[in-house]
């Protein structure tokens, strides 16, 4: 019997008295050992296309300012993420990216070492991002306000944003899905269609929320320089 209505994306699996919950979270790393053929394969060329793109992609948001090499943080968090969220499509695995535990785990320390980084070694740029260009004089100590409370509450949306994401499609497929039994065979059919439906965009969710997060940190990372 569950609790309340979300306790369903936080559950008590254990095998042995030890928690499964987490599990999830490393079942990702046994389909990698594939990307490492000495031959490569149709899967691996695809991964090597996509993570050339996503470089590119990364390169130029950073901009000259980057360090060499930072691109690879980013794409390791989509993947991570990414593989992180396919496997919560499958059934009675638990999401671990609609847990803020895991969220806020990648959100938090990405944006703190941002902010330590860019203060210690770029104080004046962060102080000349406090207050936009052109900003009138008297509305300048209100725009100091507000944008140190968008710069604090930025991994927090990070992280609540992929979490909220995750648990919003999840949610509509278990609550739609509890109404099967009680249907009739027509209902029933237009309920497995709905399903499949849901199936398909929660996929699409998936892959644009990685991509969201790993953009979203990149730009952060780019202010700071």
């Amino acid at each position: 019997m569950m609790t309340n209505l979300f306790s369903v994306f936080d559950p008590t699996s254990s095998i042995f008295n030890m928690s499964m919950n987490w599990v999830s979270t490393i079942m990702g790393m046994t389909i990698l050992p594939v990307m490492f053929w000495l031959i490569p394969t149709r899967y691996m060329l695809m991964w090597t296309k996509i993570m050339s793109t996503l470089h590119k992609e990364f390169k130029t948001l950073l901009g000259d300012g980057g360090l060499n090499g930072s691109t690879f943080i980013f794409i390791s968090i989509f993947t991570m993420i990414l593989f992180n969220n396919f496997m919560g499509l499958f059934p009675y695995i638990f999401t671990s990216s609609s847990h803020l535990t895991f969220t806020l785990t990648l959100a938090l320390p990405l944006w703190l070492s941002f902010m330590i980084y860019g203060w210690i070694n770029h104080t004046q740029h962060m102080f000349a991002h406090l207050v936009p260009q052109g900003t009138p004089a008297v509305l300048m100590p209100f725009m100091v306000c507000i944008e140190t409370i968008s710069n604090i509450i930025r991994p927090g949306t990070l992280a609540v944003r992929l979490a909220a994401n995750m648990i919003a499609g999840h949610l509509l497929m278990t609550l739609l899905g509890n109404t099967g039994p009680s249907l009739s065979y027509t209902l029933l059919s237009l309920l497995l269609i709905t399903q499949i439906a849901l199936l398909i965009l929660e996929s699409a969710v998936v892959i644009i929320q990685s991509y969201v997060f790993a953009v979203l940190s990149t730009l952060y990372s780019s202010e700071v320089n």
